[in-house]
């Protein structure tokens, strides 16, 4: 059995989706590297199956009909057949040391019977022109080198969120909590860590730097002016998430105030790009996503009105909009958007 299921969503990705390949393939025989093939117009299948054919057994190259970054992930994992699962975008990629140790531990707490629902590790943003690389870690927040639940879980600052990049799901918890990620659409990834969260009971972290998440391409989705151009796909998924759980029915207080701080950032990058864009018609997307929420749990819309805006501030006033702004700042830092 692999320990590891590695999907790499592939869309026209030949000229560097071999950094994210070759770092995988360190791990040997405990990985299994599945390349999606996201109907690409290039030779990206053809590197693929390159790959495929010298490291048999190990890695899968899986072609389908275009269907966006999310309908790629469910697609591998579908085919995973691994332990447990991580994505790797098709320009980022891992360090070899931190996958090492992170497959001896995962084997070590398989082989005790007590593996966890979700393992956790550090990232780093590659950031071009950025010699200084900043390390997401979660020291403060989470114990380590030791089994816990959310109620072990301290204080998560301020762009020390738990994201795709930091995260590595137990496989069969992905399916049995009906994970499901929409066609077509961008930032999916956000769905991809929320969704689960309330199925995870066990928890570990390794203060190891393991992912790289690289940033410097002019076609990446985080560009500010991809932002802007995709904003519906930005509201669309922040309404699946609003939907995805009933928030007053998760018991574990730690868990649920972290699961409305997440909603938070949402709802403010979709507030301030639909504000950056200038236009009346966001003007006014704005606006029906507050009503939206409000509609949809009045509880909730107080709760993250309160948290993001302030007590006696409203989302369409003009302090309102000031404290986006601020926000924005914040949910930068996070998701560090060019």
């Amino acid at each position: 059995m692999k320990v590891i299921s590695a999907v790499i969503p592939c869309y026209n990705s030949e000229a560097y989706m071999e950094k994210a390949i070759q770092s995988l393939l360190t791990g040997g025989d405990d990985m299994e590297i599945i390349v999606v093939d996201d109907g690409s117009s290039d030779n990206t299948l053809a590197v693929a199956k390159q790959y495929e054919e010298k490291y048999p057994g190990i890695v899968r190259a899986v072609h389908k009909e275009n269907g966006g970054h999310g309908d790629a992930v469910m697609t591998g994992l579908a085919h995973a057949t691994g332990l447990y699962m991580k994505v790797v975008d098709s320009d980022d990629w891992v360090k070899e040391k931190a996958l090492a140790d992170i497959l001896a531990k995962l084997r070590e707490l398989l082989a005790q019977g007590t593996a966890p629902d979700m393992f956790i590790a550090n990232y780093v943003y590659e950031k071009v022109g950025e010699e200084k690389k900043k390390v997401i870690q979660y020291r403060s927040a989470l114990p380590q080198n030791e089994l816990f639940t959310w109620a072990d879980t301290g204080h998560f600052r301020q762009g020390q969120y738990i994201l795709m990049h930091s995260v590595i799901y137990r496989t069969e918890l992905l399916r049995e909590c009906g994970l499901s990620l929409p066609k077509h659409t961008f930032y999916v990834d956000n769905i991809f860590v929320y969704q689960p969260l309330p199925a995870v009971k066990s928890m570990y972290y390794m203060d190891v730097n393991l992912y790289r998440y690289f940033i410097g391409r002019d076609d990446q989705s985080v560009t500010e002016a991809n932002m802007i151009k995709r904003i519906d796909q930005q509201v669309r998924v922040t309404k699946l998430m609003i939907e995805a759980h009933d928030i007053w029915k998760i018991k574990e207080k730690k868990l649920r105030n972290y699961m409305i701080k997440y909603l938070c950032i949402m709802m403010t990058i979709s507030s301030i790009y639909l504000l950056k864009s200038g236009t009346e018609e966001n003007l006014a997307k704005k606006q029906e996503l507050w009503e939206y929420l409000k509609a949809y749990d009045k509880k909730l819309y107080r709760k993250i009105s309160m948290t993001i805006l302030g007590q006696s501030s409203k989302a369409d006033s003009k302090a309102g909009q000031g404290f986006f702004k601020v926000g924005y700042e914040v949910a930068r830092k996070i998701f560090k958007f060019n």
